[in-house]
């Protein structure tokens, strides 16, 4: 019996290491990268008790009942809001248009909302496609894509990939063809967003002008210190994903590529661990107090190290996505200010083809 189970549990070693080949990525934790500094003020007290209240919604629920309390409070998020923008449902494909008033519906902005790849809506996020909508001067279409536990991971992907072909051939009146395009999204559909601007290069296809990612996940393996490290200082993750820092890595593994159907070191669904050369200028925010801040420093320099721009600016004390708290939150509306001039300076070093870019 010693032998059969001694065998047994050197097979799963071997199969774990085969399966799950990880590159040792300590190295990208050497770079350094400035934080702007806030003053905690009434407003983060709001937003802090408005997270507790989603936790305590979900306390004691477990399985769908637990999701579906998230859901409806995701859904909420931009409830009592007064919006400019004209919000137009589509439904090939999925989403929502998201148009300022004066917008220029011939630059387009595709937002890819964040919940886990399990929660969210272009609904829950119109604070977010709203802004965007007025500081890129676009129309911003946010996909619907399909969810987990419902849908397979890899059936979402697919929505952002089609969507994306989609809003660079039409716009809210039909079919026009875009001048100006910028892809964006936030934690799950930062990370949606990475991976998306990795396969329009490797498929030969309209690259983005620009892109933006609000705390993206970037890698699953969950080897990044701050995904421990931060649990006590993210009052967004922490609650909800803090226990994972007591389950043995491997095993959280086997569990991604169960509940997700494809391994969690695969660039799909860890863009960090794929080819990031030749990629569009990019802008990443993210909160030095929250679980995913590493996942966006490894990225940014890997990417760099790699050839490509990517720009990281971060925040001091935020809550993971606090830009979705605007306009409550001041550094929410900094954050998209960071974003306008991004993207003007971006424009602004176009219309200069003769200088190089670095």
């Amino acid at each position: 019996m010693f032998w059969i189970i001694a065998t047994l549990v050197l097979l799963i070693v071997a199969l774990t290491v085969f399966l799950f080949r990880t590159e040792d990525l300590s190295y990208l934790d050497k770079e350094t990268y400035s934080v702007r500094e806030t003053s905690p003020g009434p407003e983060n007290q709001k937003v802090l008790e408005r997270i507790r209240d989603m936790g305590k919604a979900g306390k004691g629920l477990r399985g769908k009942a637990r999701l579906n309390s998230m859901r409806e409070h995701m859904e909420s998020l931009s409830d009592g809001l007064e919006f400019e923008s004209e919000f137009r449902h589509c439904t090939s494909p999925n989403g929502e248009w998201v148009i300022a008033p004066g917008a220029d519906t011939r630059r387009r902005v595709l937002y890819i909302h964040g919940g886990a790849w399990a929660a969210g809506s272009p609904r829950s996020h119109r604070a977010i496609t709203d802004r965007l909508s007025h500081v890129a001067n676009a129309a911003v279409f946010a996909v619907d894509y399909r969810l987990m536990p419902e849908h397979r991971f890899m059936d979402g992907v697919r929505d952002c990939r089609i969507a994306y072909t989609w809003v660079t051939e039409n716009g809210p009146d039909g079919m026009s063809e875009a001048t100006f395009v910028m892809v964006a999204g936030d934690s799950a559909g930062g990370s949606h967003t990475l991976g998306l601007l990795a396969w329009i290069r490797d498929s030969g296809l309209r690259q983005a002008d620009c892109a933006v990612a609000m705390s993206p996940s970037t890698d699953l393996t969950l080897t990044a210190p701050s995904n421990r490290n931060n649990i006590a200082t993210d009052a967004m993750l922490g609650p909800i994903f803090g226990g994972l820092s007591k389950i043995p890595l491997p095993v959280i593994w086997w569990a991604t590529l169960a509940a997700f159907r494809i391994s969690p070191t695969s660039p799909v669904a860890s863009p960090l661990r794929g080819n990031l050369a030749n990629l569009p200028p990019t802008l990443i925010q993210a909160s030095d107090s929250e679980m995913l801040l590493d996942n966006a420093r490894r990225y940014a320099t890997k990417a760099k190290n790699q050839g490509s721009r990517v720009d990281l600016h971060t925040w001091s004390g935020m809550v993971h996505v606090w830009q979705i708290f605007t306009p409550v939150l001041p550094a929410a509306e900094e954050a998209f200010a960071d974003i306008e001039a991004f993207i003007r300076e971006i424009e602004s070093c176009k219309s200069r083809p003769e200088e190089v870019q670095t």
